[in-house]
């Protein structure tokens, strides 16, 4: 509960900063307009309306799930205030972003170092003994993703669009706060608006603000303007993720220091101080001069240092699970490198989730009634038959046999796919959307036939004829 304390007092402290900010600003504009939202910026610059709607979602949805996490208390509030500050995090982000130039991708890893860190903070509570509470941990951790479509930069910097992204994020925690409406169906009302109020805040609340305001990604100054790890120093939480992280100064510091001056008139003014330039080195003795010491060779030594993790986008992969829940549902998460992974007994009213998992395989013995294969890479699955439909989404290198029948097989987001079918699914329908490097393979016209591959066209031709647009799918040659 000591953390829990100190995220309080660093939130009142946030709030006395907010409306000293907001009391100074009034003051300044001598009545000529009632009230200053905390949307507005320092310049004297009009209301901001992507931060008045910023403030609107934390007020209408976010309030609501700290509300009822009070109720329950414990882990559960812990993980929400955790959560609760990584959103005043983000919006400090979009407010920082607005003026300073596009970083390249070192800058912008240290630029949302302060998000990343709550992430990892909310991962470490699901860590160790587990809880009594971990399907809420989980919800939150795994929905704290989607505060990363922030770091969107481009088609091709390895994320879906920033609306696209909220929604994958979400329907990994959604899997977890559907255990909680489960558990507590009967006998725990907070707990159930508490997971409620978790899914509104991502699924309208955050989804319908970035497709608004930032659908393609966030809002970057002009060339010219501040870096970011310049301007970081003005950060509303005071910090600075370019360098140590200084004392935290006061909100809206207005201060003199070395630190807040940019330029080359900071430089001129660090050589022209009393203090000396030469401070603070140490002194290089004679044993440690290149040409005095005896363990140099001519190799070059290569350093041991551990690369350096690029932990902005998830936190660390969780534990594997291979399972049945409730007797309805398969989960397989986060397996990697199993090749023998089988389901041997089943029946066609349970479904199976493939989540997570990298270079492995899994083989299902019998019918099931829906497969769904999400977030995966390098993944085998083999399946006799399916009910209702095979889904493969937000995967890379998957392939998928079906030795019986699969009446539907929709494919979302995934780059190389490769389908075996059997004679039994040569009928199914197969939907594809936003994804690449389709193959399905069909068996061939006798027993000794060889299979016959086919591509699915990824591109299509829009043309205008007969007041109406027609379009044709593109065929490449050897297609």
């Amino acid at each position: 509960m000591s953390m829990v304390r100190r995220e309080l007092e660093m939130e009142e402290e946030l709030i006395e900063r907010l409306e000293a900010a907001v009391s100074r600003l009034e003051s300044l504009s001598a009545g000529s307009r009632p009230s200053v939202s905390t949307g507005e910026l320092l310049d004297g610059q009009p209301l901001d309306p992507a931060m008045n709607a910023f403030d609107e979602l934390v007020e209408n949805f976010l309030k609501k799930v700290v509300i009822a996490a009070e109720n329950i208390g414990g882990h559960v509030l812990e993980a929400t205030k955790i959560m609760e500050h990584a959103f005043l995090v983000e919006k400090e982000l979009l407010m920082k972003a607005k003026h300073s130039q596009r970083p390249n991708a070192e800058t912008l890893m240290e630029f949302l170092k302060p998000l990343n860190e709550l992430m990892v903070k909310a991962n470490a509570m699901t860590e160790g003994k587990r809880s009594g509470f971990f399907n809420h941990l989980k919800a939150i951790t795994d929905s704290l993703s989607a505060l990363a479509w922030i770091a969107y930069s481009g088609k091709d910097c390895g994320m879906s669009l920033p609306t696209a992204h909220v929604e994958e994020c979400w329907q990994a925690a959604e899997f977890y706060g559907n255990k909680v409406l489960v558990e507590y169906k009967s006998n725990g009302p907070d707990h159930m608006e508490w997971a409620k109020a978790l899914k509104e805040l991502y699924l309208p609340g955050l989804r319908d603000y970035v497709k608004n305001f930032y659908p393609l990604g966030p809002v970057w100054g002009p060339p010219g303007s501040d870096s970011i790890l310049a301007s970081s120093s003005n950060s509303t939480l005071g910090r600075s993720p370019a360098a140590p992280p200084p004392p935290a100064a006061p909100l809206f510091n207005s201060n003199n220091s070395p630190r807040a001056k940019q330029g080359m008139s900071a430089v001129f003014e660090e050589l022209n101080s009393s203090k000396s330039v030469t401070a603070g080195l140490r002194k290089v003795t004679d044993d440690m001069k290149s040409k005095n010491r005896t363990d140099r060779t001519g190799a070059v030594c290569v350093s041991e240092k551990e690369p350096r993790a690029n932990s902005l986008s998830v936190p660390k992969l969780a534990s594997p699970k291979f399972e049945l829940q409730m007797g309805r549902k398969w989960a397989i998460e986060n397996q990697i490198g199993k090749k023998n992974l089988v389901i041997n007994e089943c029946d066609a009213k349970q479904s199976v989730y493939i989540y997570g998992c990298q270079d492995s395989v899994l083989q299902i013995k019998g019918k099931v009634n829906n497969i769904t294969v999400d977030k995966c890479t390098k993944m085998g699955v083999l399946f006799k038959d399916v009910v209702a439909a095979c889904e493969i989404v937000n995967s890379n290198g998957v392939e998928v046999q079906c030795e019986g029948s699969a009446p539907t097989i929709t494919i979302d987001n995934t780059g190389g796919c490769q389908l075996y079918l059997s004679r039994d699914s040569m009928k199914c329908s197969i939907t594809t959307a936003k994804s690449s490097e389709i193959n399905v393979m069909v068996p061939g016209a006798g027993p000794e036939s060889d299979w016959g591959e086919h591509a699915l066209p990824q591109q299509f031709l829009h043309t205008w004829k007969e007041e109406q647009f027609v379009t044709s799918p593109v065929y490449h040659s050897g297609g």
